[in-house]
């Protein structure tokens, strides 16, 4: 087995490398190396080119009908010398859904494009034995890095010299801690990511200390490149929505094949004319699919996704959002997803009591361990007032500054000496002037070094030398932050009467006097909490899925309301000796998952998926990104996150707020409410237009013998036209506008609609028949009035044809204007609407107003009336029309009063 880098000496990795520690690589080495090696830039997935994107539009089964649908009857439209005029229409709108669906996904890639900082990170390296700065990109392997606090890594390097360097690799493993780093060699061949502590990877940040160290691996072959491959092998999901409209579409195109069929072969029967009965099929195929269904339910989304952006979220693709209202698990890293990924001082311990520190009252022993926190510590104060250092000690100084420190104890209190953190003795001794003859010496580090080196401690202003005894509660006290996840540091004292010389410096860590101990810890954010109690309510559960330790992990999860239970939480060790299968059997069970791989996120996913859930993750780092890959909607941090995790999710929170994520999920439900509105509301309409041709059709014999019509193949209740106008023009700007429909006051409070639930539950099933027969009833009520009161010709015309049109006008008048007020019945299927504002939505009031209008114009406009052979109406038929829109708004009120409205739902 090769040797790995981590098990290599310095000697080994530099004679591998061919490169000099003192002088680096010379410039013709680099050059070599770059056209071996490429640039150190990770390879982005190739895009998709425009011509993918359109041609991904025209998939869709309902789609394929349509275009069917366009090609016969303009062929048919041509050979009666008819025109192709309903091809066109039906194309437009095929067209028009293309170019929506098209401009999303390149709208979402630029705002991606605007959103990614692409690396400005510069490297200091040795090159032809000089120190130089170069790009990043640039970095070859061998060449010589010089490292030191604030550097960020941008390749994966071997240590070769360390002095207290701390490495904050959050991004890759999932700890929030930085790892103290060193140059020797690890004899373990098998060694975690975590844990070789000898290496600095890709994509980490240094937080502390200063070294050097040779580039070992570039680009696709760092540690990040690795993860970054795992992503091209993960598949698409299709979204729930994607599935749910191939489905129905499916459903009415089978459906329309079917009527069209029966309607020919009735009409065959009847010895109607073969060409005039397939127009009346095709005008039957036309009248099944809801053309605009796909236009507007693509709108909707698209919509969505606008009021997303406005809600910190891009969403790269439009089905994304309704993804997450269909959300049952929400799968969260914790880092920097769930915390703040900011350690923060949370309890202190001194003169005996433990205390929050929001509630601390200042008093001697607390101002020195204060004096000890800001000043034993090498945080930086940038510009701008923003702190700069090692997470602990910026928490540290943060801390001393909310307790009304300031920045003037730096003066007042100058650092003469020091000695410097190292890992073998944690501890850090800083030695201040206080004047002339006074000296303060301040050590902090972990609690058991630190109480070896004191001889007493001091307790409400006096010093006391029982030790030992004080001890019982120190460990106590100790136990319990431990048991909250806290990290604990503990603080000591000496004051001097001279400043320290050389040999005073060997013996300056002893004979302290003990302070106290304070608890930090990376809080969780606030409004994450809420966030998961809302998923609670929402009926969605919450998983943490972390790199980190399982005590802090479980800590974290309680405060958070993700697990009661210690049971609920294992480790990437447990999910190692657990099959796929047990993990399949058993996921439910757990809510925690700590010290885990990518390759274990991915797995977790999966087990949920192979439950039947549909799965969000959320994250930021570069180990998340498989696991945001193969979810069903994965969902990257903006601003923190890592440009592999933005490449690999779906939807982009750019504020960094696990809250986002819920109120995208809120967002998703409302807007698949609003489709799901929609679809009753066009299907119902195209229910209604079935009923209407098909019962017209199978009566024409009875309608010919009531009416007196003599030539009863003029009989047809609608024309192709009026179906399309129907359903492009009037019906699609009101359901357009119902996108606009504000959520209902308890969306969040109802659980997710189950995977498997298609878009015809019962309830909508029964709603859509029901409604349907409603509005075709309605129709052809008008057809038959119009047929009823016609007594004499109108202009040029016999008068069965004067009756046909005048049935016809009153037919399509009846259509269209019942639709604009049975949208009002549709907006809430259990609430009247005498008792909902109906005003809350304008852009509805605006968009059925506009579709009256352009009913109204066509009637008023003697060109439009002749292209849709509408003439004149008379009063009478006016007021019967005006009777007959009104009646849904009573039929449907007394099946809501009667709850037959809903007595299908579940």
């Amino acid at each position: 087995m090769e040797k790995q880098w981590y098990n290599q000496t310095i000697q080994e990795v530099e004679d591998a490398q061919k490169t000099s520690l003192e002088k680096g690589l010379t410039t013709e080495e680099v050059k070599q190396r770059c056209e071996k090696y490429g640039a150190n830039e990770l390879q982005a997935q190739k895009k998709k080119s425009t011509f993918k994107k359109i041609l991904e539009q025209f998939k869709d089964f309902s789609i394929i009908i349509l275009i069917i649908a366009a090609i016969v009857s303009g062929v048919v439209g041509v050979a009666q010398g008819e025109g192709i005029t309903d091809t066109i229409v039906i194309l437009i709108v095929v067209v028009v859904n293309a170019i929506i669906g098209v401009a999303q996904e390149n709208k979402a890639e630029k705002s991606l494009e605007a959103l990614q900082k692409l690396s400005s990170h510069a490297t200091k390296v040795i090159r032809d034995g000089k120190v130089d700065v170069i790009p990043s990109s640039n970095l070859v392997p061998g060449d010589i890095v010089l490292i030191e606090a604030g550097d960020f890594i941008s390749a994966d390097l071997r240590i070769v010299e360390s002095v207290n360097l701390k490495s904050q690799e959050a991004s890759l493993t999932g700890e929030s801690l930085p790892v103290e780093k060193m140059s020797g060699v690890i004899d373990k061949k098998e060694v975690g990511i975590g844990d070789r502590t000898n290496m600095l990877f890709s994509s980490s940040l240094i937080t502390y200390g200063r070294g050097k160290a040779i580039v070992v691996e570039t680009g696709m072959n760092t540690e990040v490149g690795k993860i970054a491959k795992m992503l091209n092998q993960s598949e698409e999901q299709e979204t729930p929505l994607q599935q749910k409209l191939n489905k129905l579409g499916k459903t009415l195109g089978i459906v329309a094949l079917v009527i069209c069929v029966l309607i020919f072969l009735v009409g065959l029967l009847q010895k109607k004319e073969p060409i005039s009965m397939f127009m009346t099929a095709v005008s039957l195929a036309v009248a099944a699919i809801p053309e605009g269904l796909v236009a507007v339910s693509t709108i909707v989304l698209a919509i969505g996704v606008q009021k997303m952006v406005k809600r910190n979220a891009i969403v790269k693709k439009l089905p994304a959002v309704e993804t997450l209202g269909s959300s049952t698990v929400i799968c969260s890293d914790k880092t920097g997803t769930l915390t703040q990924n900011k350690m923060t001082v949370k309890k202190a311990f001194w003169n005996n009591r433990l205390v929050d520190i929001e509630k601390v009252e200042m008093d001697h022993e607390l101002q020195q361990m204060t004096y000890n926190a800001i000043l034993c510590n090498d945080t930086k104060i940038l510009e701008d007032g923003s702190l700069a250092g090692d997470p602990t000690e910026t928490a540290l100084t943060e801390m001393a500054f909310n307790l009304k420190f300031d920045s003037s104890i730096y003066e007042d209190m100058p650092r003469v000496a020091e000695v410097p953190f190292d890992s073998d003795r944690k501890l850090m001794t800083t030695v201040h002037r206080i004047s002339d003859n006074l000296y303060r010496v301040y050590t902090k580090g972990g609690i058991d070094e630190l109480l070896k080196i004191c001889k007493g401690y001091s307790l409400n202003g006096n010093f006391r030398e029982d030790l030992e005894r004080y001890r019982t509660q120190i460990d106590e006290k100790n136990e319990l932050m431990a048991k909250d996840a806290l990290r604990v540091l503990a603080f000591a004292y000496k004051e001097l009467d001279h400043k320290p010389n050389k040999e005073d410096l060997e013996n300056l860590e002893s004979d302290l006097i003990f302070l106290g101990m304070l608890g930090m810890v990376d809080p969780p954010r606030q409004e994450a909490k809420r966030a998961v109690e809302k998923c609670k309510n929402a009926g969605i559960k919450t998983v943490m899925i972390t790199g980190d330790h399982k005590a802090t992990a479980v800590a974290i999860a309680k405060q958070l309301g993700i697990l009661e239970d210690e049971n609920e939480a294992i480790t990437g060790v447990d999910l190692e000796n657990m099959s796929d299968e047990d993990l399949i059997k058993n996921v439910r069970k757990y809510s925690v998952y700590a010290r885990v791989s990518p390759e274990h996120k991915v797995r977790i996913v999966k087990a949920w998926q192979a439950n039947g859930e549909i799965v969000a993750m959320t994250g930021d780092g570069v180990n998340d990104s498989p696991a945001l890959k193969t979810a069903n909607i994965g969902c990257a941090m903006g601003n923190v996150g890592t440009e592999v995790a933005k490449e690999a999710a779906d939807v982009i929170l750019t504020d960094d707020n696990f809250a986002t994520i819920v109120s995208a999920v809120e967002e998703g439900r409302r807007i698949y409410d609003n489709i799901l509105k929609v679809i009753q509301f066009l299907i119902s309409s195209n229910v209604g237009e079935i009923i209407v041709l098909f019962f017209a059709t199978l009566l024409t014999p009875l309608l010919a013998k009531w009416f007196g019509i003599e030539n009863q193949t003029l009989i047809e209740v609608l024309l192709p036209i009026h179906i399309l106008w129907v359903n492009l023009v009037t019906d699609s700007l009101p359901a357009l506008a119902l996108a606009f429909d504000p959520a209902n006051s308890d969306i969040m409070n109802r659980k997710p609609l189950k995977p498997s639930q298609g878009v015809f539950t019962k309830g909508m099933t029964f709603r859509i028949i029901y409604q349907g027969a409603m509005v075709g009833i309605l129709t052809l009520i008008a057809f038959m009035l119009g047929l009823a009161t016609t007594k004499s010709p109108i202009g040029n015309l016999s008068l069965d044809e004067s009756k046909i049109q005048v049935g016809q006008t009153m037919a399509f008048l009846t259509l269209s204007i019942v639709e604009l007020v049975h949208i009002f019945n549709i907006r809430d299927n259990k609430k009247s609407i005498f008792k909902r504002n109906i005003f809350n939505n304008m852009k509805l009031i605006l968009a059925i107003i506009v579709s009256l209008m352009l009913v109204l114009i066509i009637v008023l406009i003697p060109a439009l009336r002749d292209i849709f052979n509408i003439p004149v109406l008379p009063a009478e038929n006016i007021v019967q029309v005006v009777i007959l829109v009104l009646a849904p708004i009573v039929i449907v009120e007394i099946f809501k009063l009667l709850k037959i409205n809903t007595a299908k739902d579940e």
